[in-house]
């Protein structure tokens, strides 16, 4: 018999899709908070949950072979000193869509003239000017992943040209043109630039101030992926000094953000907080499921991450 330590705010519902599912041979213990007792966790051999409370139990977890978070960021996992003796697999393939309605939501904002006209008609001012289109526009997206791959297949839909900067696979039809190595020739080619890259050693202040000289002074750049590829000084200078047209970013450096950080006032700049992809218990838990059946029966699970490379 398999037991599972389930670690989240919303551990009941992963607890009772889970329960519906009938796992076989699976014994499952929810807790909602840090305050799990030794005793049960250190006869869990299987956990799901945030990286940030599966951290905090590492110690007391002495028999565990297999850990899926719940997020697709797992850097809380990865700092040198914790142990490394365990399966470890994030969730992948379930935020494509959300995070595509995220950003096509700001491009058609941004095309259409959505937040101008609102403000004309608190204005009580009629603006009969022309609106813009994403057709025949080209999306540079940082990072051809699952989720990358599914805002290539938006991005089709309304008629784009897609350009994707990757490091290693080519897997996603939908994107027109490869870039590996010249980041300043794939910066100027886009009039979108849409960051999907995990927090890795290489995408450290990737994005600094060349590649904001580099982009059109049209283009607005999208953060989906991890605050730490961002060189926040050089984006607020890119934007105040009207370098980019503008930047909408759902991830930063430190969240939450600081009170008195100059991002909350940058013009251009439009803030969310951390929400473009949310982990819902409905879609993390089948990934969890899949996996299950695929661990009892000794298959290689999906998803894994590399300790070494970050993802």
């Amino acid at each position: 018999m398999s037991k599972l330590l389930i670690l989240s705010d919303r551990a009941e519902e992963y607890e009772n899709i889970l329960r519906a599912a009938k796992l076989p041979d699976l014994e499952i213990f929810a807790f909602t908070g840090a305050d799990v007792e030794a005793k049960i966790a250190n006869q869990c051999e299987i956990v799901l949950g945030y990286p940030s409370q599966i951290r905090d139990n590492l110690p007391s977890l002495t028999k565990l072979r297999w850990v899926q978070t719940i997020s697709a960021g797992i850097e809380l996992l990865l700092v040198p000193d914790l142990r490394r003796d365990y399966v470890l697999t994030n969730a992948r393939g379930v935020f494509g869509d959300l995070m595509s309605e995220y950003v096509f939501g700001y491009l058609l904002s941004h095309e259409k003239h959505i937040f101008k006209h609102r403000q004309f008609q608190e204005e009580k001012c009629w603006d009969g000017s022309d609106t813009g289109s994403l057709r025949g526009k080209t999306i540079g997206l940082l990072g051809v992943g699952s989720i990358g791959a599914h805002i290539a297949k938006t991005a089709k839909h309304f008629g784009m040209t897609v350009h994707g900067y990757t490091r290693s696979s080519e897997s996603s039809p939908d994107v027109d043109v490869y870039y590996h190595n010249d980041l300043m020739e794939f910066a100027r080619g886009v009039d979108y630039l849409v960051n999907i890259f995990p927090n890795t050693p290489d995408t450290q202040k990737l994005l600094d101030a060349s590649v904001f000289r580099a982009l059109p002074k049209t283009a607005l750049f999208i953060n989906v992926g991890r605050g730490s590829a961002v060189d926040e000084k050089a984006l607020q200078a890119a934007l105040e000094e009207g370098k980019i047209a503008g930047a909408v970013l759902d991830v930063f450096d430190e969240e939450p953000l600081p009170k008195d950080h100059p991002f909350w006032t940058t013009p251009n700049l439009w803030i969310t907080f951390h929400t473009a992809g949310p982990s819902l218990p409905k879609n993390i838990a089948h990934v969890f499921i899949e996996n299950y059946h695929r661990y009892i029966k000794g298959e290689a699970l999906n998803y894994q991450v590399d300790f070494e490379r970050g993802y």
